[in-house]
């Protein structure tokens, strides 16, 4: 049943998805402005990703592995006497968190980009993260698509993609197809059935769709492809969260760096 004067259609539209339904996760990321800072942290991470995707496939010798772990150990160093914290939020800067709140509230009002700063350090769609493949995603009518390639560090059956981050980029194509609802929501559940194996070194394809939406509850659906083979199918549940609820998140978050710094 749907909650009290909301009209929920039985199918996802099919024309172009329109400005309520596009997930912040799609879109904001693209809208970054180039900042300097912005610029020289990529170019970081993305180093930081050649050297893990290194790391997780050489056979150099014993002597060129001390070599390369110094100049990690030297890069370390330079970054531990650094300022630490979240960048993206200017916690540093701030007094408290209320006033965080209060500034993040202002730049989303206002629809400024660096108030999506935080997508650039996403474990899965970041450039800003080292961790990230990354996964890029996009639309095509009334599905999110996804092309991503798994590199060595991401392994767990011989020469294939752990199941752990195959569910793990399911929760991000999902986390964004249930925007088609109109609704933004965090996940509550998520069911991965694995098809086939999952190969690494390869071009996949993630999709993500609407299947339907019943009050505050969002039931999504995914597939995976290796080229035309199916290696995986997914099955989410979101729960559609009060705004107000995630701010409070936001400053439950900027309270722990306080601590931390």
């Amino acid at each position: 049943m749907t909650e009290a004067n909301e009209t929920v259609p039985d199918e996802p539209p099919t024309d172009a998805v329109s400005e309520l339904q596009r997930s912040p996760r799609v879109d904001r990321l693209k809208q970054l402005p180039p900042t300097e800072a912005r610029v020289a942290m990529r170019r970081l991470a993305s180093a930081g990703r050649e050297v893990t995707e290194l790391m997780s496939s050489s056979r150099a010798t014993t002597e060129w592995l001390e070599r390369a772990a110094e100049r990690l150990e030297e890069a370390a160093a330079i970054l531990r006497g650094q300022p630490q914290g979240s960048s993206y939020e200017g916690i540093a800067e701030l007094a408290n968190a209320g006033a965080l709140l209060a500034q993040r509230r202002q730049m989303m009002e206002a629809g400024d980009p660096e108030a999506w700063a935080s997508f650039d350090f996403s474990p899965f769609i970041g450039l800003a993260n080292p961790m990230s493949p990354p996964m890029v995603l996009d639309y095509e009518g009334d599905h999110v698509v996804c092309d991503v390639t798994f590199g060595a560090a991401y392994e767990g059956p011989p020469s294939c993609v752990h199941g752990g981050y195959v569910a793990a980029a399911f929760d991000e194509v999902l986390g964004a197809a249930q925007s088609l609802s109109g609704a933004q929501g965090m996940t509550a559940s998520l069911r991965v059935d694995y098809r086939s194996p999952t190969p690494l070194h390869e071009p996949l394809r993630i999709e993500g769709w609407l299947d339907r939406r019943e009050g505050r509850k969002i039931w999504v659906r995914g597939a995976m492809y290796a080229g035309d083979r199916l290696t995986a199918e997914a099955e989410g549940l979101f729960i559609a969260f009060d705004p107000e609820k995630f701010l409070a998140l936001l400053e439950q978050r900027a309270e722990m760096a306080d601590r931390r710094t």
